[in-house]
Protein backbone atom coordinates (compact mmCIF):
# COMPACT_ATOMS: atom_id res chain seq x y z
CA UNK A 1 0.00 0.00 0.00
CA UNK A 2 1.13 3.57 -1.09
CA UNK A 3 0.62 6.53 1.02
CA UNK A 4 1.13 10.20 0.24
CA UNK A 5 1.92 12.28 3.34
CA UNK A 6 2.91 15.64 4.30
CA UNK A 7 5.40 17.09 5.91
CA UNK A 8 9.10 17.46 5.26
CA UNK A 9 12.29 15.60 6.30
CA UNK A 10 15.04 17.98 7.98
CA UNK A 11 17.58 14.81 8.19
CA UNK A 12 20.65 15.15 5.86
CA UNK A 13 22.26 11.90 4.98
CA UNK A 14 25.66 11.82 3.49
CA UNK A 15 26.53 12.52 0.50
CA UNK A 16 29.53 10.73 -1.84
CA UNK A 17 28.95 12.88 -4.85
CA UNK A 18 30.43 16.39 -3.57
CA UNK A 19 33.99 16.97 -3.16
CA UNK A 20 35.92 17.24 0.37
CA UNK A 21 36.50 20.87 0.50
CA UNK A 22 32.34 21.44 0.23
CA UNK A 23 30.88 18.68 1.26
CA UNK A 24 30.44 20.21 4.85
CA UNK A 25 28.59 23.42 3.87
CA UNK A 26 26.01 21.39 2.01
CA UNK A 27 24.53 20.62 6.21
CA UNK A 28 23.77 24.23 6.63
CA UNK A 29 21.68 24.68 3.07
CA UNK A 30 17.84 24.30 2.80
CA UNK A 31 15.94 23.61 0.30
CA UNK A 32 12.62 26.06 0.78
CA UNK A 33 9.87 24.97 2.51
CA UNK A 34 7.27 22.83 1.15
CA UNK A 35 3.73 23.24 1.51
CA UNK A 36 1.77 20.38 2.48
CA UNK A 37 -0.48 18.07 0.18
CA UNK A 38 -1.79 14.92 1.78
CA UNK A 39 -1.74 13.13 4.46
CA UNK A 40 -2.14 9.31 5.83
CA UNK A 41 -0.45 7.21 7.62
CA UNK A 42 0.95 3.62 6.63
CA UNK A 43 4.19 2.07 7.06
CA UNK A 44 4.65 2.11 3.38
CA UNK A 45 4.59 5.72 1.98
CA UNK A 46 4.96 7.64 -0.99
CA UNK A 47 5.41 11.90 -0.46
CA UNK A 48 4.03 13.97 -1.87
CA UNK A 49 4.54 18.23 -1.88
CA UNK A 50 3.89 21.21 -3.13
CA UNK A 51 7.20 23.93 -3.07
CA UNK A 52 7.15 27.28 -1.91
CA UNK A 53 6.35 29.54 -4.13
CA UNK A 54 9.01 31.84 -3.37
CA UNK A 55 12.17 29.76 -4.96
CA UNK A 56 12.43 31.02 -8.56
CA UNK A 57 15.79 29.31 -9.72
CA UNK A 58 15.95 26.39 -12.01
CA UNK A 59 19.26 25.17 -12.70
CA UNK A 60 19.37 23.38 -16.24
CA UNK A 61 22.25 20.32 -16.55
CA UNK A 62 22.90 19.79 -19.99
CA UNK A 63 24.84 16.40 -21.08
CA UNK A 64 26.61 17.40 -24.12
CA UNK A 65 27.31 13.25 -24.89
CA UNK A 66 23.42 12.63 -24.41
CA UNK A 67 21.40 14.27 -26.97
CA UNK A 68 21.88 17.90 -25.85
CA UNK A 69 23.12 19.12 -29.56
CA UNK A 70 20.00 17.81 -31.20
CA UNK A 71 17.56 18.84 -28.02
CA UNK A 72 19.36 22.26 -28.42
CA UNK A 73 15.93 23.77 -29.24
CA UNK A 74 13.69 21.52 -26.81
CA UNK A 75 15.84 23.27 -24.22
CA UNK A 76 15.66 26.67 -25.41
CA UNK A 77 12.18 26.56 -25.92
CA UNK A 78 11.71 25.17 -22.06
CA UNK A 79 14.33 28.11 -20.66
CA UNK A 80 11.87 30.86 -23.21
CA UNK A 81 8.83 29.33 -21.56
CA UNK A 82 10.19 29.36 -17.78
CA UNK A 83 11.27 33.12 -17.91
CA UNK A 84 7.96 34.17 -19.00
CA UNK A 85 6.59 32.58 -15.96
CA UNK A 86 9.28 34.98 -14.69
CA UNK A 87 11.69 31.82 -13.59
CA UNK A 88 15.32 32.70 -13.48
CA UNK A 89 17.26 30.13 -15.62
CA UNK A 90 21.16 29.34 -15.93
CA UNK A 91 22.80 26.39 -17.88
CA UNK A 92 25.28 23.94 -16.25
CA UNK A 93 27.55 21.86 -18.84
CA UNK A 94 29.88 20.38 -16.31
CA UNK A 95 29.95 18.81 -12.85
CA UNK A 96 31.48 22.25 -11.45
CA UNK A 97 28.92 24.46 -12.67
CA UNK A 98 26.32 21.80 -11.87
CA UNK A 99 27.67 21.71 -7.99
CA UNK A 100 28.50 25.96 -7.26
CA UNK A 101 25.19 27.18 -9.01
CA UNK A 102 22.97 24.66 -6.62
CA UNK A 103 25.37 25.63 -3.53
CA UNK A 104 24.36 29.06 -4.24
CA UNK A 105 20.61 28.86 -5.28
CA UNK A 106 20.01 26.75 -1.88
CA UNK A 107 22.12 29.07 -0.02
CA UNK A 108 19.84 31.60 -1.06
CA UNK A 109 16.96 29.61 -0.64
CA UNK A 110 16.13 30.08 -4.33
CA UNK A 111 16.45 26.65 -5.83
CA UNK A 112 12.93 25.53 -7.54
CA UNK A 113 14.73 22.92 -9.41
CA UNK A 114 17.86 21.14 -11.04
CA UNK A 115 16.73 19.94 -14.78
CA UNK A 116 18.71 16.71 -15.73
CA UNK A 117 18.37 17.05 -19.80
CA UNK A 118 20.30 13.95 -20.72
CA UNK A 119 19.70 9.82 -20.05
CA UNK A 120 19.50 8.21 -17.21
CA UNK A 121 22.95 8.63 -16.60
CA UNK A 122 22.61 12.19 -16.29
CA UNK A 123 20.35 12.11 -13.44
CA UNK A 124 22.95 10.31 -11.76
CA UNK A 125 25.10 12.62 -12.25
CA UNK A 126 22.58 15.21 -11.07
CA UNK A 127 21.54 12.74 -7.76
CA UNK A 128 25.45 12.80 -7.11
CA UNK A 129 26.23 16.30 -7.04
CA UNK A 130 23.50 18.15 -5.57
CA UNK A 131 22.66 17.88 -2.00
CA UNK A 132 20.05 15.71 -0.29
CA UNK A 133 16.42 17.17 -1.02
CA UNK A 134 17.38 19.16 -4.11
CA UNK A 135 14.02 18.96 -6.48
CA UNK A 136 15.01 17.46 -9.55
CA UNK A 137 13.09 17.51 -13.03
CA UNK A 138 13.81 14.92 -15.78
CA UNK A 139 14.13 16.12 -19.18
CA UNK A 140 15.04 13.48 -21.32
CA UNK A 141 17.04 13.42 -24.35
CA UNK A 142 19.33 10.48 -24.11
CA UNK A 143 19.37 7.71 -25.96
CA UNK A 144 17.42 6.13 -23.14
CA UNK A 145 15.27 7.54 -19.82
CA UNK A 146 13.52 4.99 -17.91
CA UNK A 147 12.88 7.34 -15.13
CA UNK A 148 11.25 9.63 -17.46
CA UNK A 149 9.14 6.60 -18.81
CA UNK A 150 8.03 5.59 -15.25
CA UNK A 151 7.50 9.35 -14.27
CA UNK A 152 5.34 9.77 -17.69
CA UNK A 153 7.81 12.87 -18.63
CA UNK A 154 8.46 13.71 -22.12
CA UNK A 155 10.69 16.25 -23.50
CA UNK A 156 7.72 18.55 -24.03
CA UNK A 157 8.70 21.89 -22.88
CA UNK A 158 5.08 23.49 -22.66
CA UNK A 159 4.71 19.87 -20.22
CA UNK A 160 7.83 20.52 -18.38
CA UNK A 161 7.52 24.39 -17.50
CA UNK A 162 3.93 23.80 -16.23
CA UNK A 163 5.26 21.12 -14.16
CA UNK A 164 8.20 23.49 -13.25
CA UNK A 165 5.37 25.75 -12.34
CA UNK A 166 3.04 23.89 -10.11
CA UNK A 167 5.39 22.99 -7.81
CA UNK A 168 4.86 19.13 -7.12
CA UNK A 169 7.15 16.78 -5.79
CA UNK A 170 7.50 13.19 -4.46
CA UNK A 171 10.39 11.70 -2.74
CA UNK A 172 11.69 8.45 -3.95
CA UNK A 173 14.24 5.82 -2.48
CA UNK A 174 17.71 5.79 -4.00
CA UNK A 175 20.38 2.99 -4.09
CA UNK A 176 23.61 3.60 -2.80
CA UNK A 177 26.16 1.33 -4.48
CA UNK A 178 29.75 1.51 -3.33
CA UNK A 179 29.15 5.37 -2.39
CA UNK A 180 27.63 5.58 -5.43
CA UNK A 181 23.85 6.92 -5.79
CA UNK A 182 21.83 5.36 -8.24
CA UNK A 183 17.85 5.19 -8.87
CA UNK A 184 16.72 2.48 -11.21
CA UNK A 185 18.94 -0.49 -10.61
CA UNK A 186 22.72 -2.41 -10.38
CA UNK A 187 23.49 -5.08 -12.57
CA UNK A 188 26.19 -7.70 -12.46
CA UNK A 189 26.67 -10.23 -15.47
CA UNK A 190 26.32 -10.22 -18.78
CA UNK A 191 24.93 -6.75 -18.98
CA UNK A 192 27.26 -5.13 -16.89
CA UNK A 193 30.30 -6.54 -19.25
CA UNK A 194 28.22 -5.21 -22.38
CA UNK A 195 27.83 -1.70 -20.91
CA UNK A 196 31.51 -2.66 -20.24
CA UNK A 197 32.50 -3.16 -23.55
CA UNK A 198 30.34 -0.45 -24.52
CA UNK A 199 32.05 2.39 -22.70
CA UNK A 200 35.29 1.31 -23.26
CA UNK A 201 35.14 2.22 -27.12
CA UNK A 202 33.04 4.96 -26.72
CA UNK A 203 33.19 8.08 -29.27
CA UNK A 204 30.35 10.29 -28.56
CA UNK A 205 26.44 10.12 -28.42
CA UNK A 206 25.18 6.08 -28.21
CA UNK A 207 22.58 5.31 -30.12
CA UNK A 208 20.82 1.84 -29.98
CA UNK A 209 23.24 0.58 -32.49
CA UNK A 210 25.70 1.07 -30.62
CA UNK A 211 24.88 -1.91 -28.25
CA UNK A 212 25.12 -4.38 -31.40
CA UNK A 213 28.89 -5.17 -31.62
CA UNK A 214 29.45 -5.29 -27.83
CA UNK A 215 26.54 -7.54 -27.31
CA UNK A 216 27.89 -9.59 -30.52
CA UNK A 217 31.42 -9.55 -28.16
CA UNK A 218 29.93 -10.64 -24.84
CA UNK A 219 28.11 -13.51 -26.22
CA UNK A 220 31.72 -14.67 -27.65
CA UNK A 221 34.02 -13.92 -25.11
CA UNK A 222 32.10 -13.82 -21.39
CA UNK A 223 32.11 -17.13 -19.15
CA UNK A 224 29.47 -15.98 -17.17
CA UNK A 225 31.14 -16.22 -13.52
CA UNK A 226 29.39 -17.31 -10.74
CA UNK A 227 27.68 -14.70 -7.99
CA UNK A 228 27.27 -14.85 -4.40
CA UNK A 229 24.16 -12.48 -3.28
CA UNK A 230 24.62 -12.03 0.59
CA UNK A 231 21.28 -10.23 1.81
CA UNK A 232 19.48 -9.22 4.93
CA UNK A 233 16.32 -10.98 6.35
CA UNK A 234 14.04 -10.92 9.23
CA UNK A 235 13.88 -14.13 10.45
CA UNK A 236 10.39 -15.42 10.66
CA UNK A 237 10.76 -17.28 14.05
CA UNK A 238 13.32 -15.38 16.08
CA UNK A 239 12.51 -11.93 14.36
CA UNK A 240 15.79 -11.21 13.81
CA UNK A 241 18.05 -9.75 11.36
CA UNK A 242 19.90 -12.42 9.72
CA UNK A 243 22.34 -12.14 6.45
CA UNK A 244 21.06 -14.85 3.93
CA UNK A 245 22.80 -15.85 0.64
CA UNK A 246 22.01 -16.78 -3.18
CA UNK A 247 24.17 -18.03 -6.11
CA UNK A 248 23.70 -17.33 -9.72
CA UNK A 249 25.38 -15.98 -12.56
CA UNK A 250 22.80 -12.87 -13.43
CA UNK A 251 21.65 -10.45 -10.56
CA UNK A 252 19.79 -7.50 -10.53
CA UNK A 253 19.19 -5.02 -7.48
CA UNK A 254 15.88 -3.26 -8.50
CA UNK A 255 14.74 0.07 -7.05
CA UNK A 256 12.40 1.37 -9.92
CA UNK A 257 10.37 -0.96 -11.95
CA UNK A 258 11.92 -0.07 -14.97
CA UNK A 259 14.85 -1.57 -17.79
CA UNK A 260 15.34 -0.87 -21.64
CA UNK A 261 13.06 -1.99 -24.52
CA UNK A 262 10.33 -1.99 -21.86
CA UNK A 263 11.02 -4.96 -20.07
CA UNK A 264 10.76 -5.17 -15.88
CA UNK A 265 12.73 -7.34 -14.24
CA UNK A 266 11.23 -6.72 -10.70
CA UNK A 267 7.53 -5.59 -11.49
CA UNK A 268 6.73 -5.87 -8.09
CA UNK A 269 9.63 -3.11 -7.27
CA UNK A 270 8.44 -0.29 -5.49
CA UNK A 271 10.59 2.59 -5.26
CA UNK A 272 8.63 4.19 -2.03
CA UNK A 273 9.05 1.31 0.53
CA UNK A 274 12.78 1.42 1.94
CA UNK A 275 13.66 -2.11 -0.23
CA UNK A 276 15.10 -3.18 -3.40
CA UNK A 277 14.31 -5.79 -4.93
CA UNK A 278 17.00 -8.86 -6.15
CA UNK A 279 16.46 -11.28 -8.92
CA UNK A 280 19.19 -13.96 -9.15
CA UNK A 281 19.09 -16.25 -12.46
CA UNK A 282 21.30 -19.27 -11.63
CA UNK A 283 22.32 -20.65 -14.78
CA UNK A 284 25.30 -19.23 -17.15
CA UNK A 285 24.84 -19.48 -20.57
CA UNK A 286 23.83 -17.92 -24.12
CA UNK A 287 20.60 -20.23 -24.51
CA UNK A 288 19.32 -19.67 -20.77
CA UNK A 289 19.79 -15.99 -21.19
CA UNK A 290 17.39 -16.53 -24.08
CA UNK A 291 14.97 -18.63 -21.65
CA UNK A 292 15.26 -15.65 -18.91
CA UNK A 293 14.61 -13.18 -21.19
CA UNK A 294 11.50 -14.82 -22.97
CA UNK A 295 9.83 -15.20 -19.38
CA UNK A 296 10.73 -11.36 -18.86
CA UNK A 297 9.17 -10.41 -22.03
CA UNK A 298 6.16 -12.13 -20.85
CA UNK A 299 6.15 -11.43 -17.59
CA UNK A 300 6.19 -14.92 -16.12
CA UNK A 301 10.15 -15.26 -15.43
CA UNK A 302 8.90 -15.40 -11.14
CA UNK A 303 7.93 -18.79 -12.11
CA UNK A 304 10.97 -20.20 -14.18
CA UNK A 305 13.23 -22.43 -12.64
CA UNK A 306 16.45 -20.98 -11.67
CA UNK A 307 14.81 -17.80 -11.01
CA UNK A 308 14.77 -16.75 -7.28
CA UNK A 309 13.25 -12.97 -6.71
CA UNK A 310 14.20 -11.38 -2.78
CA UNK A 311 13.78 -8.16 -1.13
CA UNK A 312 15.90 -6.19 1.53
CA UNK A 313 17.33 -3.17 2.55
CA UNK A 314 20.85 -3.70 2.04
CA UNK A 315 22.69 -6.21 -0.50
CA UNK A 316 26.03 -7.67 -1.28
CA UNK A 317 27.23 -9.56 -4.38
CA UNK A 318 30.61 -10.64 -4.71
CA UNK A 319 32.24 -12.81 -7.61
CA UNK A 320 35.34 -14.72 -8.83
CA UNK A 321 37.86 -12.51 -11.27
CA UNK A 322 37.22 -9.03 -12.80
CA UNK A 323 33.83 -9.05 -12.73
CA UNK A 324 31.70 -5.54 -13.28
CA UNK A 325 28.72 -4.59 -12.56
CA UNK A 326 26.78 -1.33 -13.68
CA UNK A 327 24.59 1.65 -12.54
CA UNK A 328 21.49 2.39 -14.19
CA UNK A 329 23.20 1.86 -17.48
CA UNK A 330 26.56 2.94 -16.88
CA UNK A 331 29.92 1.38 -16.16
CA UNK A 332 30.06 1.61 -12.18
CA UNK A 333 33.42 -0.79 -11.31
CA UNK A 334 34.26 -4.23 -10.27
CA UNK A 335 32.96 -6.59 -7.20
CA UNK A 336 32.63 -6.70 -4.26
CA UNK A 337 29.72 -4.27 -4.73
CA UNK A 338 27.77 -3.29 -1.60
CA UNK A 339 24.36 -1.65 -1.92
CA UNK A 340 22.06 0.04 0.67
CA UNK A 341 18.89 1.74 0.20
CA UNK A 342 18.54 5.46 1.34
CA UNK A 343 15.22 5.77 1.98
CA UNK A 344 13.28 9.20 0.26
CA UNK A 345 16.53 10.30 -0.47
CA UNK A 346 15.87 11.87 -4.31
CA UNK A 347 12.83 14.56 -4.68
CA UNK A 348 11.37 14.62 -8.09
CA UNK A 349 9.28 17.01 -9.66
CA UNK A 350 6.23 15.35 -11.19
CA UNK A 351 2.48 16.39 -12.74
CA UNK A 352 0.10 16.47 -10.93
CA UNK A 353 -1.60 14.01 -13.39
CA UNK A 354 0.91 11.32 -12.47
CA UNK A 355 0.35 11.86 -8.55
CA UNK A 356 -3.33 11.25 -9.05
CA UNK A 357 -2.83 7.94 -11.06
CA UNK A 358 -0.52 7.01 -7.85
CA UNK A 359 -3.20 7.76 -5.50
CA UNK A 360 -5.67 5.97 -7.29
CA UNK A 361 -3.97 2.57 -8.06
CA UNK A 362 -5.67 -0.31 -6.77
CA UNK A 363 -3.05 -0.65 -3.82
CA UNK A 364 -3.14 3.52 -2.85
CA UNK A 365 -4.99 4.54 0.34
CA UNK A 366 -4.99 8.27 0.53
CA UNK A 367 -6.50 10.75 2.73
CA UNK A 368 -6.09 14.38 1.54
CA UNK A 369 -5.76 17.15 4.05
CA UNK A 370 -4.70 20.56 2.14
CA UNK A 371 -2.87 22.67 4.31
CA UNK A 372 -4.68 26.27 4.78
CA UNK A 373 -1.17 27.36 3.12
CA UNK A 374 -2.39 25.69 -0.02
CA UNK A 375 -5.47 27.23 -0.57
Amino acid sequence: MICLITGRSSSHLPHPGISPLDRHSFADFAVPPTRPLVLADNSKMLSAELLSNDAREVILCVNPNAGWWNGRGTVDELIRRLREQDFDCTVCEDVQCLHDAAAESILRKQLRAVVAAGGDGTVSLVLNNTPPDTPILVLPLGTENLLSKYLNLTADPALLARVVADGMSVRLDVGEANGQLFTLMAGCGFDAEVVRRLHRNRRGKIHHLSYAMPILDSILNYNYPELTVYYEEQDAVTGLIVERSLTGRWVFVVNIPRYARGLNLAPQADAADGLVDISVFEDGSLWSGLWYLGGIALGQHDVLAGYHRVRSRAVRVEGVGRVPYQLDGDPGGELPLKVRVLPQRMRLLVSQTWVATQASSEETAVTRTLSPQTT
